[in-house]
């Protein structure tokens, strides 16, 4: 690409929220033109679960589960720190059933309920503790994008299983091998690959313009207003205009070591995102005078790093960086625990991910450090006998990042711990397994911390289990993220707002980009899916619907 080109709507990311506002600024009646950074696209939503939760969303309804407006305000409000803004809040919670509304009548998404599965705070007013808000994907046809269909990042990894069928939404991992034979030659994919391909390919059928490998870094101003980007493709730089608008939907800044010093709280070591998620579209932001919200706060995740593991090159600068991935299942499963480095516990180990950011930022005056990090995850022979860890199934040999000792002395050795106090840990830690009860930080209480145990085992026990039986293991545990949520600050019909809160014309923002519509705050599974496709939604209409300039 050399010449420059117009357009009515240039989307600047093609992750979840910049195909979802593609489909939407279209079907508005705008030419759309999308650019994507990296060799494919997908972003961090193409290697995710998928889940989208939206409250009162059409699967619900026809369900007839009960869900409405204000008690999904309520919800919000109760979690509330003051990084939301009601107006946008509001957005999401009037416009996410809508948005799902349009892109499946469109053909863009398939969604299913996601049986039982509870919001993560369900203490709190509003929240849906038999489930509901949680949607699957179904499984998407993969032949159907053709010359496309090996343009969809992966990270290495396709999953043909939908997530409900896996133990992360309640089932057994198990598929009939003649089922699974059927899938693999059809590539038929679930997960986010289903959310990003089905995405896709509604762009494809309406001939929407996706030029991948290119890259913006300056968006052109005329008057106060955004009219178009500076692009990079194949070492010649160009520029694109839009007419009507331009959708900043290019995801977060959590592999950019600058923007995360100067912006967050605390230690963001171990991103579980693709690391194309560099900052560029704040970058871009700032240059225009955006006013920023919610900076100090990431879609948390702990997250363990193995031996070796490394991200695909997705055509983007960054080579050859650490792959990190999520645990979720590992810590919430008997016979485990997590201890800080002085050998103790320090949280519910089984409450939700995002909420545990707390426990491991805590900052100690006195050691001026975060002694909460890292973390180790400790475990006893019953559980490797019955219970993977990460990709090390029960009965395969431990890697070299999984520490293994014959006793807990051994074990508080090798991961440089004090004996006498993980010894004592494991022994208090123990008294309330066998109690079924755990005073000291409440696991297995919630009905959440026990969805992600062993759900053969009844109450908390699918959740408690003592660490007795040697061998004993050590898994090293860091803070990651599945992408920031802090940037531009956005209306209700995601205009992105100057520093003195006034729309600045023409430029829209949706997904990890943008300061998140509900805040800090990630209500269930699905939680940063639900407000990225609504917003794409609003923006790509709002952006198709403004008078051309």
């Amino acid at each position: 690409m050399t010449d420059s080109k117009t357009t009515d709507v240039l989307i600047i990311g093609a992750g979840a929220a910049g195909l979802s506002a593609a489909v939407a600024a279209h079907d508005s009646g705008a030419k759309v033109t999308v650019i994507e950074k990296g060799a494919k696209l997908g972003g961090t939503a193409a290697i995710s679960g998928g889940i989208v939760w939206v409250p009162s969303n059409p699967n619900m309804q026809k369900k007839g589960i009960s869900d409405s407006r204000e008690d999904a305000l309520a919800y919000f409000r109760s979690l509330d720190h003051g990084e939301m803004n009601d107006d946008s809040l509001e957005a999401f919670v009037d416009e996410g059933a809508n948005a799902l509304q349009f892109l499946t009548e469109r053909g863009a998404l398939d969604l299913q309920l996601l049986e039982g599965y509870p919001d993560y705070y369900l203490d709190n007013p509003g929240a849906k503790a038999d489930g509901g808000r949680a949607l699957d994907n179904a499984l998407f046809d993969f032949t159907s994008l053709g010359d496309w269909s090996d343009k969809v990042y992966n990270g290495g990894e396709i999953v043909r299983m939908m997530l409900l069928e896996t133990p992360l939404g309640g089932g057994s991992g198990i598929v009939d091998p003649d089922e699974m034979k059927r899938r693999v030659e059809g590539d038929l994919r679930g997960w986010g690959q289903a959310l990003i391909g089905r995405l896709l390919k509604a762009c494809l059928d309406r001939d929407i313009e996706v030029l991948l490998e290119t890259s913006a870094r300056k968006l052109a101003l005329q008057d106060g207003r955004v009219v178009g980007a500076t692009v990079t493709c194949g070492g010649a730089e160009t520029t694109i205009s839009a007419r009507r608008g331009v959708v900043l939907a290019t995801g977060g800044f959590e592999w950019d070591e600058e923007l995360k010093t100067t912006f967050l709280r605390g230690p963001l070591t171990s991103p579980a995102s693709p690391p194309t998620n560099t900052g560029d579209g704040l970058k871009m932001a700032l240059t225009v005078g955006a006013g920023l919200g919610n900076m100090t706060s990431a879609w948390w995740i702990p997250t363990l790093s193995e031996s070796g593991a490394r991200w695909p090159d997705n055509g983007a600068p960054e080579k050859d960086a650490q792959r990190s991935v999520p645990v979720l299942i590992e810590r919430t499963l008997p016979h485990s625990l997590m201890v800080n480095g002085q050998g103790k516990r320090f949280c519910n180990e089984a409450t939700n991910y995002s909420a545990l950011a707390g426990a491991f930022h805590s900052f100690d005056p006195a050691t001026y450090g975060y002694n909460n990090l890292p973390a180790y995850l400790i475990v006893d022979s019953q559980y490797r006998g019955r219970y993977p860890i990460a990709s090390v199934m029960p009965g395969d040999p431990s890697p070299d990042w999984i520490v293994e000792a014959p006793d807990l002395a051994g074990l508080a050795v090798a991961i440089g711990v004090d004996t006498a106090q993980l010894e004592a840990t494991v022994s208090r830690f123990n008294t309330h397994a066998e109690n079924v009860n755990d005073p000291d930080f409440g696991r297995g209480v919630s009905a959440y911390d026990r969805f992600y145990g062993d759900r053969s085992r009844d109450g908390a026990a699918a959740t408690l289990g003592k660490v007795e039986v040697g061998s004993f293991f050590a898994v090293r545990i860091d803070l990651g993220a599945l992408g920031t949520n802090g940037g531009p600050r956005t209306n209700g019909m995601a205009q992105v707002l100057n520093v003195y809160g006034d729309v600045i014309p023409g430029f829209y923002g949706a997904g990890n980009v943008i300061s998140n519509p509900t805040g800090s705050v990630y209500a269930g599974a699905g939680g940063t899916l639900g407000p990225a496709l609504t917003f794409g939604y609003i923006a790509g209409q709002s952006a198709a619907r403004s008078e051309a300039h």
